[in-house]
């Protein structure tokens, strides 16, 4: 019942109420007028009570002194010797400074939810003929059963493929942009689509044991990791607390040897009780986050904490995922090379997306549409075949065209030059895809395909070096990708082929030799690694809703620029916290000296105590209009050697 009620009276508008009450009460006590019941009676009723009950509790069921304990002894003090406005200027001040620290720990934990909801209810499971068909609950499904998976379906379990071929979209999992081609003997991840061909698979993990239960798992204890810090007037309250009580009494005995009269000496001992309460210390974290993440809301950056705010300031180390971040995240014609003699580039687009307007194969479409968007006119066709696995053939203009890989076209008795080979190699070490083009008369030419690196990321990652912090690139892509789109952006460490949980644990090396390590992601497959990371950042256009639940921070507009502005805002917020800290500190020093000496009385004391607090808001509030869009200052970067961690 007295939660509830603690919980109903802490509410803002009850707040607004007892603040009007306490100014009522300055204004009676100012005007020395003088009336039956003073107002702020009621201003301790609604944001006093909740912070006795708070301390009661804790010091009696968690035995924790707590800085609510040192206010109440405050507020119990002031009103033993009949000083009433102080007592409810410092709970009002408390409840204030508690509204905004939880106005700035809206953390989102939808994300799970998500994350789950990839995994199939049920799968299609054959008999031991592989004939007879029945759909069963994933429950159901034992290691070595045999099921099939049709076009556009999620695989339900790990496993093998022991017939038929497709492309599968394993995103999920790795991150990587473009479908894989899978065969028999290739293994396949549950909760990853099937894009292509039906294909029959053999159980291998079933259960807990899938790569997508890992994932869930993962983020799951990530999750419980995160637990919210104490507020730094709570952490230093178990100092603090035997701290004020010795200086107040220390106050009062010395005032009274010194002969001054008891009253006077107990007011002085109050005095400072009342001056010591951690007002402007505990408010001033959660100003100066405040005016952070409402400067951070105008320019597209929605932070879900004060806490990932602050540890994004001493974030030294970065790490990124490629696909969708640093790349633009879809498959796009990169390179047309016509090796026939007269055929340019536009005829050979035009050819092979002639050849490849009726394939249903991701690779193909990705063709179709870049002629399109060149505005080109499509041939008609005749006599189109495909292969699955290999390519397609199509007639046209009465030449019969081929598209589809090396094998494919030496199978159709065309052969590949060495020169040609060589260019080939060249393509495929900087992660690209290639489709050849040939006919009856030999090589038409090749057109390669890849995720094309955003035009911002070279700049973003040399200013986050200028600006100290230290980057390396976490893909699930092959390594000779994660090499050359790293070495292209600016990157000196990359690491390719890794699963959601091994870039868990390059995550986790990196806290255990002492960085303080961001994460940027945009896909389901970063959602452990945004989790674990000290602090997640995932773009917000494209990312999935499930990244962008697991990360601390969210880049809207999909703009990876706006990385450098965080990381200034961040730090500029550290600063203010700091500063802030060290002016509340200093207040409450000259506080007490004067309070112990009689310059200052309860109310009086009440008034410095409710300025100093008022000079870290205002100093917070700096924060909100600040730029910090200008180039980023050299700083020295903590560096890591490669070496030493894996």
């Amino acid at each position: 019942m007295f939660h509830d009620l603690s919980d109903f009276l802490s509410g803002f508008k009850m707040t607004v109420v007892s603040g009007l009450f306490l100014l009522w009460s300055l204004f009676l006590l100012l005007s020395k007028r003088t009336v039956a019941l003073d107002p702020a009676w009621v201003t301790l009723v609604i944001s006093g009570y909740p912070l006795l009950y708070s301390a009661t509790t804790r010091l009696v069921k968690q035995r924790w002194l707590s800085s609510a304990f040192l206010i109440s002894m405050a507020m119990v003090a002031a009103l033993a010797i009949g000083e009433i406005f102080a007592a409810g200027e410092v709970a009002f001040i408390m409840a204030m400074g508690g509204l905004l620290e939880e106005k700035t720990i809206d953390q989102a934990k939808r994300g799970l939810k998500g994350l789950i909801g990839l995994v199939p209810d049920t799968g299609c499971r054959l008999d031991n003929e592989g004939q007879i068909e029945k759909t069963v609950p994933l429950s159901e499904i034992a290691l070595g059963d045999r099921l099939r998976v049709r076009p556009g379906e999620r695989v339900p379990v790990d496993g093998v493929i022991v017939d038929g071929y497709t492309a599968i979209d394993q995103s999920v999992m790795t991150g990587e942009s473009l479908p894989v081609q899978r065969s028999v003997g290739d293994e396949v991840f549950g909760g990853s689509i099937n894009r292509y061909g039906t294909v029959d698979i053999q159980a291998t993990k079933v259960g807990q044991d899938t790569t997508i239960q890992r994932l869930i798992s993962l983020v799951q204890e990530a999750e419980n990791k995160k637990s919210h810090t104490q507020r730094l007037a709570d952490r230093w309250a178990v100092w603090l607390v035997p701290i004020a009580l010795i200086v107040a009494v220390g106050t009062f005995g010395i005032n009274a040897v010194l002969g001054y009269p008891t009253l006077e000496a107990l007011t002085r001992g109050v005095t400072v009780l009342v001056v010591f309460c951690p007002c402007a210390l505990a408010l001033a974290t959660p100003t100066s986050v405040i005016a952070a993440i409402g400067q951070a809301a105008k320019f597209g950056v929605i932070v879900k904490s004060g806490e990932a705010l602050e540890k994004m300031g001493k974030v030294d180390t970065l790490a990124f995922d490629k696909t969708g971040t640093l790349t633009q995240g879809r498959l796009q014609v990169s390179d047309i090379l016509p090796f026939e003699e007269g055929l340019t580039s536009e005829e050979l687009l035009t050819y092979a997306a002639s050849a490849e307007v009726k394939s249903e194969h991701p690779l193909g479409k990705t063709v179709v549409e870049a002629a399109k968007t060149a505005g080109l006119p499509l041939l008609e066709t005749e006599a189109f075949a495909m292969k699955a696995g290999g390519g397609v053939s199509a007639v046209l203009l009465e030449r019969e065209i081929f598209c589809g890989s090396k094998s494919y076209l030496e199978e159709k008795g065309i052969a590949i030059p060495i020169v040609l080979e060589n260019e080939l190699e060249d393509l495929r070490e900087e992660g690209k895809i290639v489709i050849l083009v040939g006919s009856a008369h030999g090589v038409m030419g090749a057109i390669a395909l890849s995720d094309c690196l955003r035009k911002e990321t070279h700049r973003v990652i040399a200013d986050l070096h200028q600006l100290g912090s230290q980057t390396l690139l976490l893909t699930g892509d092959h390594q000779k990708t994660a090499e050359y789109i790293g070495k292209k952006a600016g990157f000196t460490v990359m690491h390719g082929e890794l699963l959601p949980e091994e870039k868990v644990h390059r995550i986790e090396e990196l806290q255990r030799r002492g960085h303080v390590v961001g994460m940027v992601g945009d896909g389901i497959n970063d959602a452990p690694a945004l989790k674990v990371a000290d602090v997640g950042v995932a773009m917000a256009k494209k990312g999935s809703d499930i990244s962008v639940e697991a990360a601390d921070i969210a880049l809207i507009g999909d703009d990876i620029g706006k990385l450098i502005y965080l990381k200034k805002l961040s730090e500029a917020t550290l600063h203010t916290i700091h500063l802030n800290l060290t002016l509340s500190m200093v207040i409450n020093f000259i506080a007490v000296a004067l309070s112990a000496i009689g310059v200052l009385n309860p109310v009086t004391g009440a008034l410095v105590h409710n300025a100093g607090s008022v000079l870290v808001v205002f100093n917070a509030a700096l924060l909100y209009d600040r730029n910090f869009h200008e180039q980023p200052r050299p700083k020295k970067r903590k560096q890591f050697q490669e070496n030493t961690l894996w």
